[in-house]
């Protein structure tokens, strides 16, 4: 993980809360007026985050990995394959096991994080299927996704930070998993929402894609959406999924690279 030094303050900032509110006033008059609008952070509309991801950041873990991407941050630890007496109720496949939760600092008002159960039972569903689960037969994998800091688009980062931390790990897979999401307000849709805009949402969708295989693993809607803005969107998610892939992979060549030095 990596840590930027430098001189700061550690004083919050009075008008912070106030600065928050403005933000969220602005959005809804943007939304009340169906128009274009800036984004908070400078982005255009189809415009991701950048995105910092690397391996290893958990030495006691079979493989883990650390992802980054504006405000949020997560870190997944992957433990096994190990003996289950679970997993041997099972036939000649092994079971992988999910589990997403939040530091109590995740959020700005504490215990205000997802609901981890379902993060957790969406997680495996994600990577169940790119998980070549004869090839530890017997026995379980363990996924441990920790959010450090909740900055919007969780899932979708638990989920290829998930996928990075399995491949460290070595576990067989068909495919890595990527994950993008969007957010739609009026007529418009963006890529890679941050909370604030999460909360003022019209509806979401979002893609969990083996980009070399060109699979859909998971797929979620809520709110309303019509037929052409769903394929509007899903190509969108897909485009992103692609390309954050190339990303992940460029990180474990340079693992495997400095693992050979």
């Amino acid at each position: 993980m990596s840590a930027q030094v430098g001189t700061g303050t550690y004083s919050p900032a009075a008008a912070a809360g106030d600065r928050r509110r403005e933000r969220r006033e602005e959005l809804r008059r943007h939304l009340a007026e169906d128009a274009d609008w800036p984004r908070a952070d400078g982005r255009s509309f189809h415009d991701c985050r950048p995105a910092f991801m690397q391996t290893g950041p958990t030495t006691a873990a079979s493989g883990s990995a650390y992802a980054e991407f504006g405000k949020t941050k997560v870190i997944v630890s992957v433990f096994g394959p190990r003996e289950s007496k679970k997993a041997m109720m099972y036939s000649d496949v092994g079971r992988l096991n999910c589990n997403v939760s939040y530091t109590t600092f995740a959020t700005p008002v504490r215990g205000q994080g997802a609901d981890n159960k379902e993060y957790s039972s969406m997680l495996h569903k994600a990577l169940e299927g790119a998980v070549m689960l004869h090839t530890f037969p017997k026995t379980t994998v363990d996924v441990f996704a920790l959010v450090l800091e909740s900055g919007g688009s969780d899932l979708p980062i638990i989920i290829s930070c998930a996928s990075l931390a399995l491949a460290d790990a070595g576990i067989m897979m068909y495919d890595l998993v990527t994950s993008v999401s969007v957010s739609c307000f009026g007529k418009n849709i963006i890529i890679d929402p941050t909370s604030d805009e999460e909360a003022w949402q019209d509806g979401s969708l979002m893609v969990a894609f083996m980009p070399a295989r060109k699979e859909i693993t998971q797929l979620t809607l809520t709110g309303e959406w019509t037929d052409g803005r769903i394929t509007n969107a899903v190509e969108l998610c897909m485009d992103a999924c692609i390309k954050l892939g190339e990303i992940l992979r460029d990180r474990l060549k340079d693992t495997a690279t400095l693992t050979s030095e």
